[in-house]
């Protein structure tokens, strides 16, 4: 009678062990976001206004577009640290041909583009055809782009009417149409934020609703067997990478139509950001994977956190500090608590 019983209590304390860390797993990076946006709207009135809210989302635009592409290089197992550069340099390129060159905004955003794919060809011609590790390859890239960056601009921020070493006035200016993608709204939704919208709509549906989404998963999760099954790993991979190039360059143009000139150190503080809201999306509901809904709400969290320390009158370094505390969080929920609850329910299985 005892022996029968045993079993099954150990087996009802497995499931509620099991029950408490699915839970902790998939729901706690959504419960600290809850608070910590309710705490901020109790203590700072203003917070919670619609035009606070939807600043908020325009200033984390461009480190949410490139916490996609970030996130998009992890489906395939991958990290791309050029991402920062390359948002960097998509500022300086966008400068120098409307500012220097004196062409139209649609043909600096054109060019911008143009130059994030080659960015993200690179990185893949390394990582996938030379095989060189993903951390030392775009390491590389990110040193050379920041190097070259400087050398187009000779070292020096690119504005308006600016006076050029040859002692002549640069013949452009930041066009009305470029400097739009930052200073324009369609009603009262800014441009950024319907950019960082529909493009999370749009790698959302990609990852989540076609086979080549679930291909970049397979192929990340297990490359062998990605390959017997079909799928042209090389080719994913490759993708992959172009795609973070793209969406990094759409980034710095965000990023330079905010602060209206080439300044040399735009994008210098991005990569850090960018790497960490992926993370944060890993561990969003529990999910466990690079995804895209779980990067913008890990955006989200540190727009949150940087708007309500301001408000607070803290130190600008306070800053770093609560974002280390975030992924820190959020890298316990994503490994901690799900390996946690993996145990429980195998031990349960074993039980049975």
């Amino acid at each position: 009678m005892t022996t029968a019983v045993q079993p099954r209590a150990l087996r009802s304390t497995r499931s509620v062990g099991s029950a408490l860390a699915d839970g902790v797993a998939k729901w706690g990076f959504i419960a600290v976001t809850v608070a910590l946006i309710a705490y901020f709207a109790l203590t700072e009135p203003s917070f919670a206004t619609s035009a606070n809210v939807l600043g908020m989302l325009k200033f984390i635009a461009p480190t949410a577009i490139a916490g996609l592409g970030v996130a998009l290089a992890m489906t395939v197992g991958g990290i791309d640290l050029s991402v920062g550069a390359a948002a960097g340099f998509a500022v300086s390129i966008a400068a120098y041909t409307m500012v220097i060159a004196n062409q139209v905004g649609g043909i600096a955003i054109i060019t911008v583009l143009l130059g994030g794919v080659l960015i993200g060809s690179i990185n893949a011609v390394l990582v996938v055809v030379a095989r060189i590790p993903d951390l030392l390859a775009t390491l590389t890239t990110m040193f050379v782009i920041v190097g070259l960056k400087l050398i187009i601009v000779d070292g020096q921020s690119i504005s308006s009417r600016m006076t050029l070493p040859n002692g002549t006035t640069a013949p452009g200016v930041f066009t009305a149409d470029y400097l739009a993608l930052d200073r324009g709204s369609v009603g009262p939704i800014p441009i950024p934020v319907i950019i960082f919208v529909v493009l999370t709509a749009a790698l959302w549906f990609v990852l989540e609703h076609t086979r080549w989404g679930r291909a970049l998963y397979a192929v990340g999760a297990n490359p062998e067997a990605a390959r017997l099954a079909g799928i042209r790993v090389r080719a994913y991979r490759a993708a992959a990478y172009i795609g973070c190039g793209l969406l990094a360059s759409i980034a710095g143009l965000l990023l330079g139509a905010r602060i209206g000139q080439g300044d040399v150190s735009a994008g210098n503080s991005l990569l850090l950001d960018a790497v960490a809201v992926a993370l944060v999306g890993v561990s969003v509901l529990g999910a466990g994977k690079p995804n895209a809904w779980g990067t913008a709400l890990g955006a989200v969290l540190i727009a949150v956190m940087v708007t309500g320390f301001t408000m607070a009158g803290l130190p600008y370094y306070y800053q770093d500090f609560g974002k280390g505390i975030v992924l820190l969080v959020a890298l316990l929920f994503s490994f901690t608590f799900s390996r946690r609850r993996v145990a429980v329910v195998a031990g349960s299985t074993a039980s049975q």
